[in-house]
Parts: structure tokens; sequence; C-alpha cells
């Protein structure tokens, strides 16, 4: 079996290597050569010149792309690489996407005969390069049964029902997180400002029911001001924002959610969207910042 890989950052180089690390011949390509070149110097696979190379070879082609017009581009307005795949080949795209980019994919992919499924991912680069990523599958069944044993070379797959169900439940756990993020700088600066002592505030919160996994994974991040992306702004502020809108489709209000995508976008105003999405916590200590 011949597999393709495209969109090899943070997230698709860790994958991908675990692919190749199980015996996949890969074909490798991002529009960064050089990541392409780290990973075949790492641990192997075969470097090309086009996603349409890959395309035209690959009997399973995994995308992982930062923005939903980005794989649109790829797949169907661009390059149209679901146009020039293998009769029955698959595609499974673990990007962060929104149900409507998922549902289009899915039927022009069908037009073409080729199976898609909707793979978003449950954490982060750490958990991809180890292989132990929760997968959440949208799609087919009987694609995922079928295809089932490669996805578990690289994470943990959980199968939720069609494209929709996965790409909502990927938005809604992002949502949910990064307004925690929001709630839980308010609560930093809250403590700085009534003269508690940072560390302190941090150790005691982990024994009450304000604990999170933001607590442990960013908290240390706000206390040291030190936002080396893990996530950065950027990406939070597009998957709140997509999360937003699949919210408003479905008649529903997302109030929280919409406060925490004022503090994210107010970041990035103030130059931080490369910074961790921890670095949310500045707009609570700008004088300035945005209010509801």
């Amino acid at each position: 079996m011949q597999i393709g890989f495209i969109g090899l950052g943070k997230m698709g180089s860790g994958l991908a290597k675990n692919l190749i690390r199980a015996g996949y011949n890969t074909l490798l390509y991002d529009i960064n050569s050089k990541a392409v070149e780290k990973i075949v110097l790492e641990v192997g696979g075969t470097s090309v010149t086009s996603s349409k190379e890959i395309a035209l070879e690959a009997d399973v082609i995994f995308t992982s792309l930062p923005l939903p017009n980005h794989l649109l581009d790829l797949t169907i307005d661009k390059d149209n690489i679901l146009q020039v795949m293998k009769a029955g080949a698959l595609l499974i795209d673990v990007s962060t996407i929104d149900s409507e980019t998922a549902r289009r994919i899915a039927e022009e992919a069908q037009n073409h005969n080729v199976d898609f499924l909707a793979c978003p991912l449950g954490k982060g680069p750490a958990q991809a390069e180890e292989g132990t990523e929760p997968i959440y599958v949208g799609g087919k069944r009987e694609v995922y049964e079928a295809y089932k044993y490669i996805l578990e070379k690289i994470g943990d797959p959980a199968y939720l029902g069609d494209v929709e169900q996965s790409t909502a439940f990927k938005l809604i756990s992002n949502m949910v997180g990064m307004t925690n993020l929001a709630i839980l700088s308010e609560g930093i600066q809250l403590a700085k400002q009534s003269g508690i002592e940072l560390d302190q505030f941090k150790e005691l919160m982990h024994g009450t029911g304000a604990d999170s996994a933001q607590l442990h994974l960013r908290g240390p991040l706000m206390l040291s001001d030190g936002y080396t992306a893990k996530f950065s702004v950027n990406l939070a502020e597009k998957d709140v924002r997509l999360g937003i809108r699949m919210a408003e489709s479905l008649d529903s209000y997302a109030e929280f959610s919409k406060l925490a995508l004022k503090h994210f976008q107010e970041a990035q105003q103030l130059n931080l969207g490369d910074n961790d999405a921890a670095a949310i916590y500045r707009t609570f200590q700008n004088k300035h910042f945005v209010k509801s």
C-alpha cells in the first residue's frame, strides 16, 4: 500500500513519522521543503515535489493543513487532487475544519469514487510524535472499519458517526478548552490583583473544582510569561470562530465562546498571534482589554 502525507507541520510531521516507523512506504509533501527533509533524515519516507504527485500514486492520502480554505484549495478549488486520485483511494484529513467544509469534501470525493474520513485530533504535537493522539473519526462506518488498523498506527481512533459529528466534536472540544483558558486568565489576574502569590495560587487551584487541563498545561506559561507555541493564538481564534459559526447554524448562541473570541482577537491585535494560546492572559493584563 502506498501512503501519501500532505502537510508536515507540528501535527502532521509526528503522524507521518509514525506511519514510516510502522513500515508504510510514505510519500511526503509540504510547501516547506525543510519540513520534508527533516522527516526523511530522521526516519525515512520519500520526498515528492507536488501534491499532485501524491494524488496520482497514493492509495491512502493524509492531509494536515492549518485552515479550511487551505484544504478546499488542495482538494477542490485549486490543486483539485480529488479529481486525479485513484478510484477507490482514501482521503483522510486530520485538520480542524468545520462541518460544512467536511461535507463539501465528502460529496466531492464521492463524485470521484474516492472515500473520505474526517479525522480531527484531540491533543498536541507531543502525542502525535508518540503515536498516542486521540483521533475523532467521521465518515462511512465500513470505510473506518476497513482502515482502522492504519489509524491505530498513529493514535487512538474513536468513531463518532458521519463527518459532521467528528468535526463538530473537535470544534466543541476546542471551544470549551479555549473558553476555559479565558476564564483561567481572568482568575490569575484577579489573584495577582488580590495579592495572592501566583505559584501558590496555581497549586492550590489544583485541589479545587476549578482544576483543569488548561491549568496544568498553560498555567505555568502564564506565570512565567513565556509563550512558546504549543497551540497558537491564531489557531485558537480560528477554532473558536468556526465553532461559533457552527453554533449559530444550529440556532445556538455560544455566548461564553463569543466572549473568549474577543480576547483571542485582541491578542492578535497585540501581535501575539504566533504565541501560544496562553498569551490570551496578556489581554487581561492590558488595561485596554476588550470588554463585553
